[in-house]
């Protein structure tokens, strides 16, 4: 690799630059003689900060333009948040490394750095994401649950701007940008089914090309199989993350577990479901849990998704 040049794509906001500076460390550590450019690059989750993902609708909002880059060969490597990427990527274009995962929880930030238990009757907690509003409904069917975009910061500032009592994020991206003081409640996996890929980043590129074996120190085999399980749930499904779908699965020992679930967008009816098998069985055993939920009724629950987010 000696005097090559690795191009990064990212994302501009804060924490996807965080997640890409990390590559940019850990590639210069094993590659010191190479240089690095990062490039920054606007996707249309980006550029449509004020309407919900479940309005922009398809999927990829933070990833296709990225995508085309890496395509157009104006990059060589494109960083993203796993739960960001769709379960089928373009032709011709691979994910070559998955680092270790961080945090895959939600957490809550509040005023006054009130848990979610002891939120009042009534609060007002935002959240861009159905995934989370279709469970916190569940969890707590008396607070007022609020659509909420914007990046990381742009979130949190809106607890005093838009008088929130608090807003619902994901654990790894307060972890990653060393912010977790202001989370005033983890919320257990069992309570808040993470997003499929949350926490985990990918390292995408293009095939046939040798990038898999240069980015081979960064990859961790069991987050690779715990991520390849719950993208094979959401391909079954044929979701995306703008969907009130969840999936989590953890390799212990040679057993990989996967939990997911699929509910109505009032929270209402959520079906859950659980499969198991050895980490060379991740994407069958994602399959197999799709199916079953779509069997069990999970379909007819996406089908009214849809229909909802059509006529809004």
């Amino acid at each position: 690799m000696t005097n090559k040049l690795f191009r990064i794509g990212t994302r501009g906001s804060r924490l996807a630059l965080a997640q890409a500076n990390w590559v940019v460390s850990e590639l210069g550590k094993a590659y010191p003689d190479c240089k690095v450019e990062l490039v920054i690059i606007k996707t249309q989750g980006d550029i449509l900060q004020n309407v919900s993902l479940a309005k922009i609708g398809g999927m990829g909002v933070f990833v296709k333009e990225i995508e085309d880059a890496l395509l157009e060969n104006k990059i060589d490597l494109a960083v993203h948040s796993m739960k960001d990427v769709p379960s089928m990527l373009p032709a011709g274009l691979t994910m070559a490394a998955t680092p270790k995962r961080e945090d895959p929880r939600d957490v809550l930030i509040s005023r006054d750095n009130v848990p979610l238990e002891k939120l009042r009757s009534g609060a007002r907690i935002g959240t861009g994401s159905l995934r989370r509003s279709v469970q916190l409904r569940e969890l707590r069917p008396d607070l007022e649950v609020l659509p909420l975009r914007g990046n990381l910061d742009t979130r949190i500032r809106k607890i005093e701007r838009d008088n929130l009592d608090g807003i619902i994020l994901a654990a790894a991206g307060m972890r990653r940008l060393g912010l977790t003081s202001q989370v005033s409640d983890f919320l257990a996996v069992e309570a808040m089914l993470p997003a499929v890929g949350q926490g985990a980043i990918g390292i995408e590129v293009r095939q046939g090309e040798g990038w898999e074996e240069c980015l081979s120190l960064l990859q961790h085999q069991p987050t690779w199989e715990e991520v390849t399980a719950e993208r094979a749930f959401l391909l079954t499904l044929g979701g995306g993350c703008q969907l009130p779908i969840a999936g989590h699965a953890v390799r212990l020992g040679e057993t990989i577990v996967l939990r997911g679930l699929v509910g109505s967008i009032d929270g209402r009816e959520i079906i859950r479901g659980q499969e198991s098998g050895s980490p060379a069985e991740a994407f069958e055993i994602g399959t197999r849990l799709g199916r079953q939920i779509l069997g069990r009724g999970g379909r007819a629950l996406l089908d009214a998704v849809y229909r909802e987010m059509i006529k809004e």
